[in-house]
């Protein structure tokens, strides 16, 4: 038998391992992205047309839906359970060490109902002035809770939060407050809230407060607005639709056109005339998502209907669920 030279096979051989080598590197390399790519938070779309946030069964219409009561009054607590609307995070409600738990919770209901998260966070020092919604936290408590919030909301960053952060704080901090440590304050509270799939509004107030070139010099007192996405319109209030997007695209040129709004539409489906504080006529308006454009994200239902403003028109204190009013609001939804 003719013998063959191991010169001959060795070149051959080492091919061949480094063939399978180079495979089998490729292969792990392949398997590592794709756990990356499973596990790793990721920036998620910007809030648009079609969005869907959570309804929580935690909220005061759940609530009242789950206690009882009169007919006309439970109607409409049912139908406003049902709607996806903001979660309000309060100090008094959602304390320093607790808070962080309660939007565990809320990202799991989130996942449940294959919605994405949005909060409100409401707890600046002297938030409104003494109005209605006296309270919130001094400046150190302040700090500590927006960080354990931010630190919650990074953790759940895969049902891709929605934060509006301290409706009133900009539009109002002249009235009662030194709006630049006001501003800084709230400087502080972003840098503690921004995350990669977090999307974060500041208070952008509404039409038929500040003239937008006031508005945006309110704003830009926050300092860097490339940390957030943009501002929240009509929070808690009742101007039309077509107002507020009108007041968002020119608010939005005066910030050099680079940032976006959300509008709150909850209760904005009559003209209220101006009036903020319970008024009669008012009634729920278009669901979350139904709006957009390049400037508009979306609209939501941020402030929840059926809590009241305040000791005004009939109504509780301000946040307290009000039978009468949530029955108003939907008077024309119980009609149908």
């Amino acid at each position: 038998m003719t013998s063959v030279p191991t010169s001959a096979v060795r070149p051959r051989s080492r091919r061949r391992a480094w063939l399978i080598a180079a495979v089998g590197v490729v292969a792990a390399l392949v398997a590592v992205i794709i756990i990356i790519a499973l596990v790793w938070p990721r920036a998620a779309a910007a809030p648009g047309p079609g969005i869907r946030v959570l309804a929580s069964g935690t909220s005061s219409a759940a609530e009242a839906a789950a206690a009882g009561g009169g007919a006309d009054g439970l109607r409409a607590a049912e139908y406003l359970a049902e709607q996806p609307t903001a979660v309000w995070l309060v100090p008094e409600s959602d304390p320093l060490g607790q808070v962080a738990q309660r939007i565990d919770e809320l990202a799991t209901e989130a996942r449940s109902q294959s919605a994405r998260l949005a909060v409100v966070v409401y707890g600046l020092p002297d938030r409104d002035c003494g109005n209605h919604s006296g309270g919130g936290l001094d400046a150190a408590g302040y700090e500590e809770w927006t960080a354990e919030i931010g630190d919650a909301l990074r953790a759940a960053a895969d049902v891709a939060p929605i934060v509006v952060l301290e409706p009133d704080s900009l539009a109002l901090a002249s009235e009662c407050v030194d709006v630049g440590e006001r501003a800084a304050l709230l400087s502080t509270a972003v840098d503690a809230l921004v995350g990669p799939s977090t999307w974060l509004y500041l208070d952008g107030g509404h039409s038929n407060w500040h003239p937008a070139a006031e508005m945006a010099g309110l704003i830009e007192q926050v300092g860097d607005l490339d940390r957030v996405r943009g501002f929240a319109l009509n929070v808690s209030n009742y101007n039309l639709t077509g107002d507020e997007v009108a007041y968002a695209h020119t608010l939005a040129a005066e910030l050099g056109g680079e940032r976006h709004a959300l509008i709150d539409t909850g209760r904005n489906g009559a003209d209220a005339g101006g009036e903020w504080c319970n008024p009669p006529g008012a009634l729920i308006g278009e669901p979350g998502g139904t709006i957009g454009d390049d400037v508009v994200d979306t609209n939501l239902w941020i402030k929840p209907p059926g809590e009241s403003d305040g000791l005004c028109n009939g109504g509780p204190a301000a946040g307290r669920w009000w039978p009468d009013g949530a029955t108003s609001l939907t008077r024309e939804v119980d009609a149908d």
